[in-house]
């Protein structure tokens, strides 16, 4: 699935059923959320021997997968295409990598 996919796909769900998802604000509430979620999941896996390997792979999925979910929705409602705007960030960084090393010779 393509990122544009993945936008199309979060945008009609969230046009049929996306009554938690109406605005900007309430999204980066909802983001901020997920990322904590991700992060207790993250924290389990180096601190919680009961956990499997299996277990906390299953749940890091599926929050990183909510954090990308809120992150599509954030996009769409501001009008953002997110593989143009990784192509840029991409294309900037790398210019970034390429000037900090000629300026370190």
């Amino acid at each position: 699935m393509t990122i544009e996919e993945i936008q199309d796909l979060v945008d009609a769900w969230n046009t049929k059923h996306g009554v938690r998802h109406v605005n900007e604000l309430t999204n980066m509430a909802v983001l901020t959320e997920e990322v904590g979620e991700l992060a207790r999941v993250i924290a389990r896996k180096h601190s919680d021997p009961a956990m499997t390997e299996a277990d906390l792979k299953q749940a890091m999925g599926l929050e990183v997968a909510d954090v990308m979910w809120v992150l599509a929705s954030l996009a769409n409602q501001s009008g953002i295409n997110l593989t143009e705007a990784l192509i840029d960030n991409l294309e900037r960084r790398n210019r970034q990598e390429s000037a900090g090393r000629k300026t370190t010779k």
